[in-house]
């Protein structure tokens, strides 16, 4: 029995490795081992300790165990199922990472409405508790309160946790109006690619942040009167880039000038929590940002973060795959038009409800109804754009999409390194995929899907794309390590469950 664990131990590990894309050699470097080592293990032929286990699940960002439970949750999806009825789109992921790094900004009590329950959220709240903040969930577990202690206990942080997010790139903004020197760990989360801090530095050094990096640790000190003498602009478009300088400018004592910023779902909804906090923004919306901040924040807040608009993505392009006719209510409709033109486009067929207003006043949201489609592909290729364009973490969806529609799709995804490698996992289900590039896929439709078992992709938007496949794949499939899909997603299982699939949550050691 003792071995038979170890055999199947072995065979996570090496799954969890090659979907890292590294070899033995690779991952033995990172634990300070051999080769021969790391391939004993990965054959099941030598003792391993919970510690090694723990070491390689964070060395491949990949939860080889978890302590307390069986061991690493899985799925186990019943396919070719039509689903029904009506599904609500969560709050946005996105936002309330946003939205806990900016309670830093504030001395008073925070309260976040309807906050995602992630395990991005999660690793979040295990860094600020670490460091001082009492975090606590409130009326039946739905709202999210904080409270931040006079001074953060940098020293105490659960670096563990912190290396786990990506997120936690964002305390740099918040921090550096807070202490003259911390450290924080390497951001971590999806495997991406390579992506450098340096677009934050340029933005963050205009406000006296010097960063010097060494041994997976970011060793920060604020040099003082330094702020910023003209706009802002940044050099690369991005929403963690814009969100940070804004966390920077909402306590510099005077007007800042943030320019090629963001104006996505995100930024908007952090635009909309400083101006709660007291701070206001002019621009939001736009590609260009003033920020009127204030040196100190005391306030009790409360606020309610919208909708995501990739979740309601990723509800779309079930419906779609699966041939199925669905209600997705609370759909936040300006993040979502041009992914709706170019379906449309495609021959989706669907309807939409009058808008109304999110809890936050601000965000417009309707109710989707999409119905069974003949889908061509597209004439043009899918591509990702900054906001007002299609949404870089909707890019994914469509691999499946383009799948089921009549035609040759090319998938252009520019932004990120390796995330168009994992869509061809889909070739394991049926599909008919091929790389051109690290960034380029033809998909080829339509397909028919087939059961398979397989280990979840690394990477949140293609791990989601394969249990979506799954889903519309006739007979029993099975999908391993779905930790990354917990990262953006709440009770993603029982929710789809609940308008028709056969999806079971499972551990096996």
């Amino acid at each position: 029995m003792a071995d038979d664990y170890l055999v199947r131990i072995g065979r996570l590990i090496r799954d969890a490795r090659q979907h890292r894309g590294w070899t033995q050699s690779q991952l033995a470097d990172a634990l300070g081992t051999s080769q021969s080592a790391v391939n004993r293990i990965e054959r099941g032929n030598q003792n391993i300790s919970l510690e090694m286990i723990a070491r390689i699940g964070e060395a491949l960002d990949s939860e080889i165990v978890s302590l307390g439970y069986a061991g690493p949750m899985h799925l186990r999806v019943v396919g070719g199922r039509r689903l029904s009825g009506a599904i609500d789109v969560k709050t946005s992921k996105n936002a309330c990472v946003a939205l806990l790094c900016a309670s830093l900004l504030n001395k008073g009590r925070t309260v976040l409405r309807r906050v995602a329950r992630i395990e991005e959220v999660y690793r979040l709240l295990e860094v600020l508790n670490s460091i001082g903040v009492r975090t606590r969930w409130i009326n039946d577990g739905v709202d999210l309160e904080l409270i931040p202690p006079a001074r953060l206990d940098m020293e105490a942080m659960d670096a563990d946790a912190a290396r786990r997010t990506r997120s936690i790139i964002m305390f740099l903004g918040p921090l550096l109006h807070r202490m003259e020197t911390f450290r924080l760990p390497y951001a971590g989360g999806c495997d991406l690619g390579t992506r450098t801090i340096e677009p934050h530095m340029i933005a963050l050094r205009r406000f006296g942040l010097d960063i010097t990096a060494t041994e997976g640790i970011y060793h920060a000190k604020v040099v003082p009167g330094i702020s910023p003498d003209r706009p802002i602009v940044l050099t690369e478009r991005g929403d963690t880039v814009t969100e940070n300088a804004l966390l920077a400018a909402a306590r510099h004592d005077g007007v800042t000038v943030i320019r090629n910023a963001s104006s996505n779902y995100m930024v908007q909804d952090l635009c909309f929590f400083l101006e709660a906090l007291g701070v206001r923004v002019d621009g939001v919306g736009t590609t260009t940002l003033t920020v009127h901040g204030v040196p100190s924040i005391d306030v009790d807040v409360d606020y309610s973060p919208s909708e995501d608009p990739v979740e309601a993505m990723s509800l779309l392009a079930a419906a779609v795959v699966t041939e199925s006719e669905l209600t997705i209510r609370r759909v936040p409709i300006e993040f979502m038009e041009i992914e709706l033109a170019v379906l449309e486009e495609m021959g989706l067929d669907h309807d939409r409800s009058a808008e109304y207003t999110a809890d936050n006043g601000r965000t417009r949201l309707v109710d989707l109804t999409v119905r069974p489609s003949k889908l061509e592909a597209p004439i043009d290729k899918i591509h990702p754009m900054p906001f007002p364009g299609l949404n870089i973490d909707n890019v994914p969806f469509f691999a499946a999409i383009a799948a089921v529609a009549q035609g040759q799709t090319l998938i252009h995804d520019w932004v990120y390194d390796n995330r168009a490698i994992y869509l061809t996992d889909l070739n394991r289900l049926g599909g008919r995929l091929q790389l051109l590039d690290p960034h380029r896929v033809l998909v080829e439709g339509p397909t028919r899907w087939r059961a398979a078992e397989m280990m979840c992709p690394p990477a949140l938007r293609p791990a989601v794309v394969v249990l979506l496949a799954m889903m519309a794949a006739e007979g029993t499939s099975v999908l391993r390590n779905v930790y990354v899909i917990n990262r953006g997603y709440e009770e993603l299982a029982e929710r789809l469950n609940s308008v028709g699939a056969q999806i079971e949550i499972f551990r096996d050691i």
